[in-house]
């Protein structure tokens, strides 16, 4: 049950927020503001205790079978979920416990975290993690900052600095703080990390309070964790469930796998089956009991008040008595054995030590088990370019300035290395005002960035200056920035620290020049630009600006524009990361101007976003162009046998950017994306300028579609032979256009158009995306006709929409820190461990997990068929074929085990043969295992199976078999016949299944048969004091004793799986799938365990012999 919405109605009501506002005000330290200074209004906020527990206990299915396999599967459920839950009871306890230093009457106190309140001021001490989300008042560093990892909450191990507010920066002390009159305005909690919005109003005495903007670098995250800074003092503003770390680790929208979807629908055929078997009962019975003399027997005739029942509710009831007698057709303990297969299987993706990265120390993880087996029904793969397919390790190649290139790596030891000839070198003397052009690029590139400078190269993540002679670490966010701090340091010019708001950089000529720091204009994706404002010694003003040559050159009024754009695209083609520099200088009345929109912007508690936006519109503009840079970003090792293997299984790859076209189709050339066969069509705004959006459409429609005429190339033909390979290139822009609804009022023709070019094309790139058009590009072929299965792999924060809209989201665990592996079902080290995640793990899980879903529906009809067939013998009087502890323990004890091992065991094909062959994987796709077809096979042979069980025996008894006491059978070992002969038949069918043999699978199978001889003996051959009746007592041994019985049990069981066994051989002689060829041409050997098999697991493994089971397979 989903009491989301009551829950969230009870916190705000209980939290005095019944008339819910967009921002809340906090009073720091409690205080009242001035009189006359604003209405004061109590508001009541939660405590900081944290409650991740639910006390709610989910059951995977709805009561709809009885007795105790109902409460086997709900006690199971209830047990796991329960002792997850007691765990993080426990831990919320301990979190919830954890001392925490207050400010109280200028004095520090000591209390839980649980009594942490809004408004409550803080004090936090060197590796120490902030109990709430806090505002930063001050810290013992002069300069009024702190450093941070926050590792916990977005796996990024580097050191993020943080601001305290300015007016409260000089508080060092707790008398200091505790005289702080202040109130702040923010929004109400959300759980993005990386964006807050508010304000503080800084009280003096009794003038007008000074407000200062707020903002994410202001705010203390809970979870994360001081560094390198002694202490520090903050205020709270969200406490407990309202923190954004508690927000985030709500839970998400569940997925459900193609096998899910199908179970349930195979469940509602079942549940027909089982009201039509009641409903024939019924009426049978009705029509039987018609005749007098048939009513009941003498012995058993019903009494005249029964005789006068309504005739309706007497059916009804004898409807209700069928359906509890037919029930066990519906197989409950599956949903327990698939739950527990999905979790217990999991493992072994956590546990395979071939994709564990020993560079990073990291190795796969599982974030979700439900989608194990969607894994191996891929059919579309959405990848981001940049720290996916490529290592996001960036290293500075050149720099164009002023139309002259300088490439720092051919210089070595003073001299020109040969092969830069036809390159204009640093020494080329470009004459007076080249020169300051190119000391003014420097200094551009020095100054415009987020890096920060450490001098301790003990600190997580460093970065060290290639320069030796200096011991200065660079980090930041952005490897992009890093690199081109060092790439310009061999240039001449050294970034050396920020200290006091002033920027210090060391010249060629080793005199250190100082800048202040008047405002930065941060990077977003949407501008895909960032500027600083810096005061030079000389009191003159610049606004330096880099960014994408896209968003550069139309803001740019003078400079070497052709030239340098020639330089970009030439970088752009060979694959080089660009950027654009620009500048401009700035007047005081300009610079006061621009301060003055920035102030309001900042201040601004609604839309701050749109408004900041619109004031750096204003401020970047009439820019000077000095320059570009060219950063090389290296293929990820096997990045391109990973994508020409996925290919090969029948994968469509698309690679989803926001680069430049240019350097995304020489990153998809060299990944072997595109082939040099491959015929690029371009539907780009550039294009569309020239044509409009239709033509160009119906234009690209005819060329995709000229070599197959009418028919639409299959999804899985991208590396076909025998047709021309297409790969379609397309913009943000020329998207945005597409997925515009038209004048009409529909984009659906647009779309469809769009989708049938994607559709005969072997790959798709797409380039200049912003984060929200990658989730809807996965949306619109998530949703497309086909409904095909998709995944979705990124490793930034850009990529978080695209990996929870699609059907299976993994995250690259890389430099951009974890938000995307934080947000995925999957998370995996390198790209080239997609391969196996799919092509091996995907694969089995999908086998393993089809079998289980039909074996138990084929398994359940075995059982409870032979009970149909039953009533025509009894009068339709409900009578039990099988004893009461035989319908209990079939599905929990007799059949459970078997099928719960051989789907977390079985590997049809050994993995080499997997990696080495991906077309297998094509084998399996579109849930092919689960199709109607194979449901109807397995279906029918439980009816034929339980037919030759239920006949057999019957014509077997039809002579009064005796023994050689002359003792006769009666029903219950008729039905001893019948129950014994089916477990047999159902564990041996599991066992002509499997492929892949280990002692355990012996171990189980042979000792689940042995064991229900064993209870079958112990369970006739006491009399039981707690039951009522004895009925069992002596008939296991009885029948055991009776040599044509052993022949029938013998000779049933052969009957039942003959058929089985013929259909295998002929279709595997007359229509082998690719996977039963490369089952019989596997060398019939010991093969190596899979190394994600747990160490138990690995021993004494094989294969079963060819001769033996030359039929067996997964089917």
């Amino acid at each position: 049950m989903d009491c989301s919405l009551v829950r969230t109605l009870v916190h705000r009501y209980c939290a005095g927020e019944e008339n819910w506002v967009d921002s809340r005000t906090i009073y720091v330290g409690h205080k009242e503001p001035p009189p006359g200074a604003e209405a004061y209004i109590p508001q009541r906020y939660p405590d900081n205790r944290i409650v991740s527990s639910k006390l709610i206990i989910d059951t995977p299915t709805s009561p709809v079978t009885s007795g105790l396999p109902l409460f086997f599967v709900i006690t199971v459920t209830a047990i796991k979920q329960g002792y997850e839950d007691w765990l993080r009871h426990k831990a919320d306890n301990a979190m919830n416990q954890c001392p925490v230093h207050f400010i109280q009457h200028g004095k520090l106190v000591r209390k839980q975290s649980r009594k942490l309140r809004v408004g409550d001021i803080v004090m936090v001490k060197e590796d120490e993690t902030f109990p709430c989300d806090l505002i930063f008042l001050s810290s013992n560093r002069g300069d009024g900052t702190c450093h941070v990892t926050t590792a916990s909450l977005d796996g990024e191990s580097s050191h993020k600095t943080h601001y305290a507010v300015q007016d409260t920066k000089g508080f060092h002390t707790e008398e200091d703080v505790d005289r702080l009159h202040a109130t702040i305005e923010c929004e109400q909690p959300q759980p993005d990390l990386y964006k807050f919005v508010g304000r503080i109003n800084v009280y003096s005495d009794l003038n007008d309070p000074v407000v200062r903007p707020l903002g994410s670098e202001n705010l203390l995250l809970r979870g994360a964790t001081l560094k390198n800074t002694e202490k520090i003092f903050g205020v709270a503003i969200y406490t407990g469930m309202e923190t954004k770390m508690a927000l985030n680790y709500q839970s998400k929208s569940q997925k459900r796998s193609a096998v899910e979807k199908s179970m349930n629908v195979f469940l509602i055929v079942y549940l027909c089956i089982l009201v039509s078997k009641a409903l024939v009962n019924t009426v049978l019975k009705y029509v039987w009991q018609s005749e007098p003399f048939r009513d009941e027997p003498w012995y058993n005739q019903k009494t005249e008040s029964e005789r006068q029942r309504n005739l309706f509710l007497r059916a009804f009831t004898d409807f209700l008595a069928f359906m509890v007698l037919f029930n066990y057709i519906i197989p409950v303990s599956m949903y327990v054995t698939v739950e527990m297969q999905k979790f217990l299987g999991s493992y072994f993706i956590s546990w395979d030590e071939d994709m564990f990265d020993e560079e990073t120390g990291e190795g796969p993880l599982v974030n979700t088990s439900d989608l194990n087996e969607e894994l191996g029904q891929v059919e579309y793969i959405f990848t981001d370019k940049t720290g996916t397919l490529t290592e996001n390790n960036m290293a500075f190649k050149e720099c164009c300035i002023e139309g002259q290139v300088y490439v720092p790596h051919v210089i070595c030891n003073g001299q020109v290395l040969p092969d830069s000839s036809g390159i204009d070198m640093i020494d080329s003397s470009p004459g007076v005002s080249g020169r300051e052009r190119e000391e003014l690029f420097f200094r551009a590139l020095c100054l415009c960035h987020t890096v920060q400078v450490k001098d301790d190269d003990q600190v997580d993540g460093p970065r060290k200056s290639p320069d030796s002679g200096k011991s200065c670490v660079y980090i930041s966010s952005s490897p992009d920035e890093v690199a081109l701090v060092e790439g310009i340091q061999r240039l001449g010019f050294t970034y050396l620290r920020l200290k006091d708001n002033y920027m210090e950089i060391l010249n060629r000529n080793d005199d250190i020049e100082r800048f202040e720091l008047l405002e930065i204009l941060s990077f977003d994706s949407v501008r895909r630009r960032m500027s600083v404002i810096v005061r030079a010694a000389t009191g003159e003003i610049y606004l330096f600006c880099k960014g994408a040559d896209s968003s550069i050159f139309p803001r740019v009024t003078e400079g070497r524009v052709d030239q340098i754009r020639a330089r970009v695209e030439r970088n752009a083609v060979e694959g080089l990361r660009t950027l654009c520099v620009a500048y401009k200088s700035m007047a005081p009345e300009e610079y006061e101007a621009a301060c003055r929109l920035l102030q309001a912007a900042k201040v601004a508690l609604q839309d701050r976003e749109k408004k900041l936006a619109e004031a750096y519109e204003q401020i970047e503009r009439d820019l000077i162009l000095l320059g570009a840079t060219a950063v090389e970003d290296r293929l990820q090792e096997k990045a391109a046998d990973t994508i020409e293997a996925l290919q090969k299984a029948g994968i469509k790859v698309w690679v989803l950017t926001g680069d430049k076209m240019e350097t995304a189709a020489a990153t998809c050339y060299a990944c072997k994306l595109f082939r040099r066969n491959t015929q690029l069509l371009e539907l780009t705004t550039k294009r569309i300028e020239e044509q409009s959006l239709h033509d160009v459409l119906f234009e690209l429609s005819k060329t995709v579609l000229r070599c197959s005429g009418s028919l639409t190339r299959d999804n899985f033909s991208g590396l076909s032979a025998d047709m021309q390979d297409y790969g379609l290139i397309i913009d943000g822009a020329a998207l945005s256009l597409i997925m515009k609804p038209r004048e009409d009022g529909s984009s659906s023709n647009y779309r469809e158009l769009f989708l049938e070019i994607c559709r005969n094309c072997s790959a798709v790139l797409c380039c200049r995306m912003a984060p929200l058009q990658k989730a809807q590009i996965v949306k619109l072929i998530k949703f497309s006709k086909e409904h095909p299965i998709t995944l979705a792999i990124g490793d930034g924060a850009n990529d978080v929409s695209m990996i929870l809209e699609a059907h299976v989201g993994i995250g690259v665990i890389g430099k951009e820190g974890r938000q995307a592996a934080r947000n995925s079902d999957y998370a995996i080290p390198k790209f080239k461990h997609l391969k196996k995640m799919l092509l091996v793990h995907g694969h089995f899980y999908y086998i393993r997990i089809s079998e289980l879903v039909q074996y138990f529906f084929y398994k359940n009809v075995c059982f409870i068929f032979p009970q149909f067939l039953y009533q025509f013998f009894c009068g339709f009087s409900q009578q039990t074929l099988y004893d009461t502890a035989y319908l209990t323990l079939y599905n929990i004890s007799f059949t459970s085990l078997p099928i719960l091992l051989y789907s977390l065991m079985e590997q049809h094909v050994s993995i080499d043969v997997l990696k080495r062959d991906p077309s297998l994987y094509r084998d399996i796709a579109k849930n092919a295992l689960l199709r109607w077809r194979v449901f109807t096979y397995w279906t029918f042979l439980g009816l034929f199976d339980a037919l030759v069980f239920f006949f057999g025996a019957y014509f077997m008894f039809e002579n009064t078999v005796v023994t050689s006491g002359g003792q006769m059978f009666g029903n219950w070992t008729f039905g001893t016949l019948v129950f014994t002969v089916m477990v047999f038949t159902v564990t041996l069918k599991l066992a002509l299944d499997t492929h892949y043999w280990t002692w355990i699978n012996h171990f189980v199978i042979w000792g689940s048969l042995l064991f229900y001889i064993v209870f079958s003996l112990l369970w006739g051959g006491i009399i039981w004091p707690f039951l009522s009746y004895q009925r069992m007592y002596y008939v296991f041994m009885h029948m055991l004793s009776s040599g044509p019985a052993w022949l029938g049990i013998i000779l049933l069981i052969t009957v039942s799986l003959l058929p089985d066994v013929l259909k295998k051989v002929l279709c595997r002689q007359l229509w082998p799938t690719a996977t039963e060829r490369t089952q019989s041409s596997q060398p019939q050997e010991s093969v190596v365990p899979d190394s994600s098999l747990s160490p138990l697991c690995r021993a004494q493994v094989h294969r079963a012999p060819g001769p033996w089971l030359p039929w067996a397979t997964s089917a």
